[in-house]
């Protein structure tokens, strides 16, 4: 179990290290809903990870396996993730604002104001669960549990650590701004600024590191 813990990892850091779900969550702290709508958001953030990462593992730990450890097919998937988590880092660094240009936010940001817990639900659940980057990293993470040969509580620990390390770049300011309210309010509107000006060179960083993991990880499963 160690050495899937270990693989799992870099991937869970992945879909913490996710600009735009942090400062949606930032937004909705700062906004005259904050109690209601950030909690809906944690939960919707953390049940998209946990239900794409249960899907995955339960898919891979049903199809056919080698004798000799994961059959060739886990493999060739990784190889295709990684590739297109690398692909999706050039995509982020073509699409990078010019020196000087401010960067661009999405047009769902501005209504965050207005959000109810129900749609602060959706949206983390979207963000985490349905956003191409999460789903990629979320389907390597269920492959590599699944194809780890644990028991089952051995699989429920693994998919319940992926999702915890996964959220927690949403559970701690949640977490810390409900507890310290007066305190965090200008450390996470700095935050939030750092973010959205960094986001993309963030997430090809991020996407050229965990792509190559995963690309890596497949070929070595060959």
């Amino acid at each position: 179990m160690n050495g899937v813990l270990g693989a799992l990892l870099p991937l869970a850091v992945g879909v913490a290290i996710s600009p735009i779900p942090i400062i949606a969550a930032i937004l909705m702290l700062l906004s005259p809903r904050a109690s209601s709508t950030s909690l809906g958001f944690l939960t919707g953030w953390i049940a998209g990870i946990l239900v794409v990462a249960t899907v995955f593992t339960l898919l891979s730990s049903a199809l056919p396996s080698d004798d000799a450890g994961p059959a060739t097919w886990v493999g060739v998937v990784k190889i295709v993730l990684g590739a297109a988590l690398l692909l999706m880092a050039y995509r982020q660094w073509k699409s990078r604002p010019a020196p000087g240009e401010p960067a661009a936010t999405p047009k769902w940001m501005g209504a965050i104001d207005s959000f109810t817990f129900g749609k602060a639900l959706g949206l983390g659940a979207l963000l985490s669960g349905v956003n191409p980057k999460n789903l990629l990293l979320g389907a390597s993470a269920g492959l590599t549990i699944g194809a780890g040969e644990l028991s089952a509580a051995q699989t429920a620990v693994c998919i319940v650590v992926f999702t915890v390390v996964a959220g927690a770049s949403v559970i701690v300011p949640v977490v810390g701004y409900l507890a310290a309210r007066e305190r965090m309010a200008a450390p996470l509107d700095r935050m939030r600024s750092f973010l959205l000006e960094h986001n993309a060179a963030i997430m090809t960083v991020l996407l050229g590191v965990i792509g190559t993991v995963v690309l890596g990880g497949g070929i070595s499963a060959l």
